[in-house]
């Protein structure tokens, strides 16, 4: 892959987007620059952080990951009465 101009720009703003949203300190130099920018713009709560590497996939020719999404959690029965049920194994009596 080909570091051209376009590269290098969406890699300086994916990096200074991710270094202010969650401090990640990703150097341009490092082997798995790219890599990491890609897994820690999945992450990201703001949709431009997504969008920077949605298009830095697109420029590197690297595939997009795919954030798995989280489904919502259905409140249980229980929840609605309070109590909840621990298991914690098979009780022996000896």
């Amino acid at each position: 892959m080909e570091l051209n101009k376009e590269v290098l720009d969406c890699m300086k703003a994916l990096r200074r987007r991710l270094r202010e949203e969650q401090a990640v300190d990703i150097r341009l130099s490092q082997p798995n620059a790219i890599g990491a920018m890609l897994d820690a713009s999945l992450k990201s709560d703001d949709e431009e952080t997504r969008l920077l590497g949605k298009r830095l996939a697109e420029l590197s020719d690297q595939p997009r990951r795919v954030a798995t999404p989280v489904p919502a959690v259905e409140p249980s029965v229980g929840a609605a009465t309070g109590s909840v049920r621990i298991y914690r194994g098979q009780r022996i009596y000896a």
